[in-house]
């Protein structure tokens, strides 16, 4: 019982401290939220001064940007007319290299009568260099000059003489109005070829030289005249009625024969005279010519036998540039020649 007593006694006293604490926490809230509501009050208003300051300072700063600006404006209408006087000078200095360029591709010797070959161009295009010595062949040995670092050097007055005998027999060719016909299937002559064929307006083969292209001139006549019926069938729309398949098997016909006779298209007889790169690889065409009694002028190199060759021209027959300059004389003296018989 006198403990039953003692907790009875002590219960009351909970409450009371309880109640006690209830009516400290309402008033200590209450402080808080004021203390909260003034820091917010003055942190609204350091951000209105800062405001404020910045606006002021963007006022005051304004005149000094824009006379920085007006300083600068004419800095930078001098920088832009300084890049549009370097763009112009680029351009004409581009302009000039693109017409020397055309220049160079355009240049080519000039058709006359008389021509005159310069050694130093010559030398400079390479035209002297042979074959290695251990290659020669010793019937090249009256047109060697000297041997160096194992290659055989021509001698260049000796072929400027041959070539000049060369230029004469094809001008008096063309002026009679007889036919040449340039050979070169070798890789480095091919477009050269070509090229010169067309600008002198004469007959020009860079395929593979087709066996009895001379020895059996009639089947070879049928040919060219068949490609030309074919080319013409199909341009002006002879085959329309003909099936697919039958106008494919002409196509591939023609594309044959455009191949190996397409430069000789107009060619109604055998060739007066043949122009040869390479007579050691080209030693088919020389020995129909031969047989036939056409005419051969070639460029030799050191490692060929010059015999069967009427007109020998001695000279580098490897590089591209000295195969144009002895292209480029023998067409110039084939227009030449057309030239002063009209």
């Amino acid at each position: 019982m006198a403990e039953v007593k003692k907790t009875a006694k002590k219960a009351p006293v909970k409450k009371a401290t309880a109640k006690a604490v209830k009516p400290a926490a309402k008033v200590a809230a209450p402080k808080a939220a004021k203390e909260v509501a003034k820091t917010a009050v003055k942190k609204v208003a350091a951000k209105k001064a800062v405001a404020k300051k910045e606006v002021v300072a963007k006022v005051e700063a304004a005149p000094v940007v824009e006379a920085v600006a007006e300083a600068k404006a004419p800095v930078a209408e001098a920088k832009t007319s300084v890049a549009e006087v370097k763009v112009e000078i680029k351009a004409e200095k581009a302009e000039v290299k693109t017409e020397a360029k055309e220049v160079k591709v355009e240049v080519r010797p000039v058709a006359s009568k008389d021509p005159e070959f310069n050694l130093q161009e010559m030398l400079e295009l390479g035209c002297h260099l042979g074959h290695k010595s251990s290659k020669w062949h010793p019937k090249m040995a009256e047109y060697i000059y000297s041997e160096k670092d194992g290659i055989h050097l021509f001698d260049l007055p000796k072929v400027s003489a041959l070539l000049e005998e060369a230029y004469s027999f094809v001008y008096n060719l063309a002026k009679e109005g007889k036919t040449i016909v340039l050979v070169g299937t070798k890789k480095q002559a091919r477009e050269v070829i070509k090229e010169a064929a067309l600008d002198a307006s004469c007959f020009y083969i860079t395929a593979r030289w087709m066996g009895g292209m001379l020895t059996n001139w009639p089947q070879v006549s049928k040919s060219i005249k068949r490609m030309e019926e074919i080319r013409e069938g199909l341009n002006t729309g002879k085959y329309n009625g003909y099936t697919k398949y039958e106008r494919v098997q002409l196509e591939k016909e023609q594309i044959k024969l455009e191949r190996f006779f397409g430069g000789l298209k107009g060619l109604k007889a055998k060739p007066d005279c043949l122009f040869v790169i390479d007579p050691k690889k080209e030693h088919i065409v020389v020995e129909e010519a031969n047989n036939v009694n056409v005419p051969v002028i070639a460029l030799i190199d050191s490692d060929s036998d010059p015999r069967p060759v009427k007109f020998v021209v001695p000279g580098n027959d490897d590089a591209v540039k000295s195969i144009k300059f002895f292209v480029d004389q023998i067409t110039a003296a084939y227009k030449a020649g057309r030239a002063d018989r009209k």
